[in-house]
């Protein structure tokens, strides 16, 4: 399956063609699953028995979480990426200026009446579909950091993805693998846990790559015997009996697999969410639920990567009433429901939200905006100093944007993950992590 980040052809160019990221997995002739009808049970067995031996001959990551519970981490970082490009003027819009209205007449948002609780400090407001966080802002847990951005000039989404998940000046710098990698080789552990990093979606993020501890999930509820279908606990007794009549190999390795699988079943119905409100129906909010299960259920979890695309918007933006309402109000949301189901145990857990690149300042003719610069990066948990909005604000005067027309970056994105990684996970030594860069502070964490 191949998800769509974005609407144009990378570099802003919007043919009728819908990019994708690449699907890595090729599928090859007889790999395709059998029906439940043609799937014999010797057939079943056979298959199950070679899975077995070959992934858990060595430990694999489910069986040592399975059998070595309570791998309890101190900290917890999730990475959330807005892919597409998110315009940071809808989403934190500047309503004191009078330039933010007179660029944007169609694409605007208006300014909040008095006293509403959109309006975060009386110059900036919140999106409406981003309600659901006004709580977390006025708690003191949700930091909004304007201006921020890269040294990427391209424009282009792939480059400047690149540039942010590799944690360089450029997509050409000097940086190895992607920054989530480093940072998880350079702290490596015997006593790690296997599910120290996890993604979640149908690619591994390039944060991650490079990271032999990295592991991607598309939902919790993936592991499970999925070709058994409704026969599942039929066919699990048949295998039980199978595997215990011998002792060799792979007799073993597959009552050990038996074992992992009714491990995870009791994970997801002992995991269940703490509040009555459910999570958004979306693969955002699923992927933090399921990433609220692993936290609970303390399987050693301590970076976990997500994404929500579709932010491209070039034609008809949909600010209000359409598509950017639509991502704003599932983001709010899902991140809602997240801080409020795990409850106590968010003051381990940092959340933070950025995107490749900012939209231009002006609207374009198909009442959309074109890619830009700077966007806003989202910072929350219990030890943020938020309810605020933090950063330095270019403003929208004509003399202060970037040409052609985008709001200028103030804040490098890496200060804001070198201050997560120094005040939360203890790092020292940042140069490991971001080659050639001296970070500016910020003041987010306590």
């Amino acid at each position: 399956m191949q998800r769509p980040w974005v609407s144009c052809d990378g570099h802003g160019q919007t043919p009728g063609s819908t990019s994708s990221r690449p699907d890595t997995h090729q599928e090859h002739p007889g790999e395709r699953a059998s029906s439940e009808g043609d799937l014999d049970r010797r057939t079943l067995i056979s298959r199950f028995a070679m899975a077995a031996l070959g992934g858990l001959l060595m430990p694999s990551a489910l069986a040592q979480v399975a059998f070595q519970p309570n791998r309890r981490t101190e900290n917890v970082l999730v990475f959330l990426f807005l892919r597409g490009g998110a315009d940071g003027l809808s989403l934190v819009t500047p309503y004191r200026e009078d330039e933010y209205f007179r660029l944007r007449p169609a694409t605007k948002i208006v300014a909040p009446r008095p006293g509403s609780d959109l309006d975060l400090d009386g110059q900036f407001a919140l999106h409406p579909g981003l309600v659901d966080l006004i709580p977390l802002y006025r708690e003191g847990d949700l930091a909004l950091i304007q201006a921020v951005g890269s040294q990427d000039q391209t424009r282009s989404h792939f480059e400047a993805m690149a540039t942010i998940e590799q944690g360089t000046s450029t997509a050409s710098g000097r940086g190895a693998g992607g920054w989530l990698a480093r940072y998880l080789n350079s702290t490596r552990s015997a006593a790690d846990s296997p599910l120290r990093a996890v993604s979640f979606g149908d690619t591994l993020p390039d944060s991650l790559r490079g990271s032999p501890q990295a592991t991607r999930l598309n939902d919790l509820d993936d592991l499970r015997l999925t070709s058994a279908g409704a026969r599942e606990k039929e066919i699990r007794k048949n295998l039980e009996a199978l595997y215990r009549s011998s002792s060799d190999e792979v007799a073993v390795a597959g009552l050990q697999t038996l074992q992992v699988l009714n491990q995870i079943e009791q994970l997801r119905s002992a995991q269940a969410p703490r509040t009555s409100e459910a999570y958004p129906n979306s693969p955002l909010g699923r992927g933090l639920r399921d990433t609220a299960r692993l936290i609970r259920a303390s399987a050693g979890l301590e970076v976990a990567c997500l994404d929500l695309g579709g932010w491209d918007t070039h034609v008809v933006q949909g600010t209000l009433g359409g598509a950017f309402e639509g991502l704003a109000r599932d983001l709010g949301a899902s991140l809602a429901a997240f801080a409020r189901d795990l409850g106590p145990e968010m003051k381990k857990v940092t959340v933070v939200v950025m995107t490749e690149f900012g939209r231009r300042v002006y609207e374009n003719s198909g009442l959309g905006t074109d890619h830009g610069r700077a966007s806003i990066a989202i910072v929350l948990g219990q030890r943020v100093q938020g309810g605020r909005v933090a950063g330095e604000w270019p403003t929208l005067a004509a003399e202060r944007l970037e040409e052609p027309g985008d709001l200028r970056v103030t804040t490098d994105y890496r200060s804001i993950l070198a201050e997560v990684l120094t005040k939360k996970f203890g790092v020292s030594d940042l140069s490991r992590i971001f080659p050639d860069f001296t970070p500016s502070p910020l003041g987010l964490l306590a």
